[in-house]
Formats: C-alpha cells, structure tokens, sequence
C-alpha cells in the first residue's frame, strides 16, 4: 500500500539503494517514527540508533533534495534510481548474440565497461534494471551516454561471469558477495542482488597488486598498527571508506617485514597477497569455510601469528576475535561504524546487558589501536583522500573502557598528538590547510562542522 504521503519513507528507501542502511534498519527507524507519531525526523532516528554517521546522513538529505528538485522541475524519476550526475560516452558497443546482421540491436558489453571504469580509475560500476550503466569517479555516480538497460539485459550482463554454482546460489537466496576475475581486464568485488525492477549488481575494481598506506594516501603513523605482535587493532568507517584497502596495507606491511603464519578470513577474497617473509594463507567464507565464526574456531588450533578478518559482523564473529587477541594473537578486523569512541560502544552494546561487564573488561585489555577513516572529495572532484580519526590503546584509556566511561576518551584523543593520536577533524584541518579539500567540502564530514566556518 503506497504511503500518503510521497515524501514520506524518501529519505530511507535511498538509503537502502545506496546501501548505506539496511532494509530492517529501516523498517526499524520507522517503527521508532511511528512510535513518536510521526514527528521525529526519520534521518534524526537513523543517526541516533547509529545506522549511520553524519557524513552519510548529509549525503543522504542531498541525494533527496536532488530527486525533489528534479520533481519539481517535473521530470519523473522512480526514487530508487540513481541520481546521475554527468554523462561519459560508453565504449563501443557489440552486437547481441544472434542478432540479426546489419538490423540487430546493441548493448554495452560488460567487460568493455569494466575496463573503461578501471581505465577512468572509478571506485564502482553500477548496473541496476531500467537505468543506464553508471560508474562512480571521485565520488560521484555519473551515467554512461547508452539507453538504460532493460531486465533481460542486467541479467544478461550481471551473470555473465558467475559459475553454475554462483547462479545457483544467487537463484536461492536473492543476493551475492563475491570477486571475479575478467581476464585481461583484473579483479572485481561484486555485489549482486535482485530488487523490484530486475537483476542488479555494484562491482568494485580491485588493484592487481595489494596497496601500500602511501600509495592510499594514509599517514606514516599508521604503519605501526602492523607492528603489535597481539591484541585487537580495528579499521572503521562507513560503507566505501576504504577500510579493505587500508587493511590490505596493513596486512602487505606484516608480509614485508615479519615472519609470521597470517590467515586471512574474507568474503569475497579480494587482494591477493603472495607469500612474502610471511607464510598467508587466505580463505572465502562459503567457498573454502562455512562462516567467519567456522573459521575463527578453526584458525586457533592453525598456529596463526595474525589472523585478518574482512569484517566483525556478527556477534559470535566479534566474540571470537576479542577471545583470539586475548590468547596472543594479533588480530586485524574491520567493522562498519563511525569515529573510534562510537567503535568502542558498539562492541560492548552489542552483547547482552549481562555479558556487557565481561565484554569490557576484556576489551580493555585486548584493543589495541582504533583507526576510523572517511574518503573526502578533492578540489578537482576527480579523486578522494582519507581522513583519519586514530586511537592507540593507553592505560588510561584501557582504565576508562573498564569503567564505563568511554565518553571521557575524547579528551585523551584531543591531547594525545605526542602518542601518534588524531581527531578526525583536525585531519580535515590539515586537508584543507594544505589545499587538497575545500573547506566546505571538510564541514560536511567534520563532527564539529564549527570549526570550518
């Protein structure tokens, strides 16, 4: 049943097609909003219940106003469909099997727009049922200049390079993470899923060669997070912020200069990292284990010295690695959240009240470092910097997370430049003081947008 209200639920189904919340996050942000009668802002309960951050809240109001200036301008546009932001001329075309010669229609082959995103250095390609083939450069999404691609045509084009079983299991359960490869063309990570309109898929270019922090743009001090020999170090941020990347750096760093046993934990496996000085053992959730928590079981009587893992989504997930870096493993994980005090909350928030003083306590004994980053626009709109926020693991702090006062961590970060620590908005300061971001460009990703008036 249609709400209503048109605007109503706007701001969250963009959301969901961006894939900055989930659907359930939604459905529960709106039955909060229910609760308050409807007068509470839906992105106000978004940004209270830690769905997401100001940064993706901001992008969010402006991808809705883009839609309602549209239709005010009376263009019509579904809500779900991109907004585009410029137009690239697609590569040639060929022809659709069996198409009759010299009269058959054309469509864009998929690896031939791959390879223009990688050529044009794009961070995602999106095809997506009824809309034209974009590609996302400096963030932003802009469409290739080609007819939108009808339902037959994305399935066509989205399941061109699955296996049998690939096809089976997205026939089975609606959606599917995982990596191709395109010969002479490279890697992907992919995200298929099937929506309302059709079949549609994001795929992700992944370099060939595993990134060092310089070539992502990191400060130096984040090398020594690779130097722990145990204890929990966390990479966060919110979704397309670069946190694999960062960890691949992360993980290449330990590979050139220890001498360790490193597994790998990932879904999909995206970098591929050789063995170097290290022995790097690397493992596909559903294609080489049945779960991270499968694994992580596994991996403690597998003699690792570090142990990544692609992402701390569950709870039995999260447990496990606390437990892993309590027993004199390193651990290196990411996990999808905002600023490294919101990181700490939402681990102990995440157990049940009862576990809760346990979870502290053991946190505060086993984290050692906490890197957040987000990824901010240039001056020329052509690529995106990181911005870090980073925490290193001290007494004091270790003391404030067993006491329930992780609130009062702030101060330490404001004051602990000398132990290599960083807010995240004195990192924009130092974008914009050297000129590589614009200063209102800094206020919308900035906790305190004060401070770039």
């Amino acid at each position: 049943m249609e709400d209503e209200n048109p605007h109503s639920g706007l701001l969250g189904r963009i959301g969901v097609h961006y894939r900055l919340i989930t659907p359930d996050q939604l459905a529960e942000a709106m039955r909060i909003q229910g609760q308050y009668g409807n007068q509470k802002r839906l992105g106000e309960i978004l940004l209270d219940r830690g769905f997401v951050d100001q940064a993706d809240l901001d992008r969010l109001l402006q991808l809705q106003r883009i839609y309602l200036k549209r239709q005010s301008d009376g263009v019509r546009k579904d809500p779900a469909a991109p907004p585009l932001s410029a137009q690239i001329e697609a590569p040639p075309p060929p022809p659709v099997s069996g198409a009759e010669p010299g009269g058959g229609r054309k469509e864009a082959g998929i690896a031939r727009v791959l390879a223009l995103a990688v050529k044009l250095g794009a961070s995602d390609v999106h095809v997506h049922s009824g809309a034209p083939i974009a590609i996302r450069v400096g963030g932003r999404l802009a469409a290739l200049k080609m007819p939108p691609v009808d339902a037959e045509q994305a399935e066509k084009l989205v399941t061109e390079y699955l296996s049998p079983e690939e096809r089976e299991a997205l026939a089975s359960t609606g959606d599917l993470d995982l990596a191709l490869h395109v010969p002479g063309i490279g890697r992907f990570r992919a995200s298929v899923y099937r929506q309302r309109r059709g079949l549609d898929a994001v795929l992700r270019p992944i370099p060939p060669q595993p990134p060092d922090l310089e070539s992502l743009g990191l400060p130096s001090i984040i090398a020594r997070l690779a130097t722990f020999h145990q204890g929990l170090v966390l990479v966060t941020g919110p979704s397309g912020c670069g946190k694999s990347s960062t960890l691949a750096a992360l993980i290449r760093l330990v590979n050139e200069d220890r001498r360790d046993h490193v597994i790998t934990v990932e879904d999909p496996i995206e970098y591929v990292h050789p063995s170097l000085c290290c022995v790097v053992n690397q493992r596909q959730v559903k294609r080489h284990t049945e779960s991270f928590a499968t694994a992580l079981r596994a991996a403690l009587r597998e003699d690792p010295d570090i142990i990544a893992i692609g992402e701390l989504r569950d709870l039995e997930t999260t447990q496990l690695a606390i437990t892993a870096a309590e027993t004199g493993h390193l651990v290196l994980a990411t996990l999808h959240t905002g600023g490294v005090i919101r990181t700490i909350d939402r681990i102990i928030d995440a157990f049940p009240p009862r576990q809760q003083p346990q979870v502290r306590a053991m946190l505060s004994e086993s984290l050692r470092a906490v890197l957040s980053q987000r990824l901010v626009p240039t001056v020329d709109g052509r690529r995106r910097v990181p911005a870090t926020e980073l925490l290193f693991v001290t007494p004091a702090i270790s003391h404030l997370i067993r006491e329930q006062k992780s609130h009062q961590i702030l101060s330490i970060l404001q004051t602990g430049r000398a132990q290599g620590m960083c807010l995240l908005d004195d990192s924009l300061v130092e974008l914009v003081r050297t000129g590589a971001v614009r200063q209102e460009v800094a206020r919308r990703f900035a906790d305190d947008p004060r401070r770039f008036v």
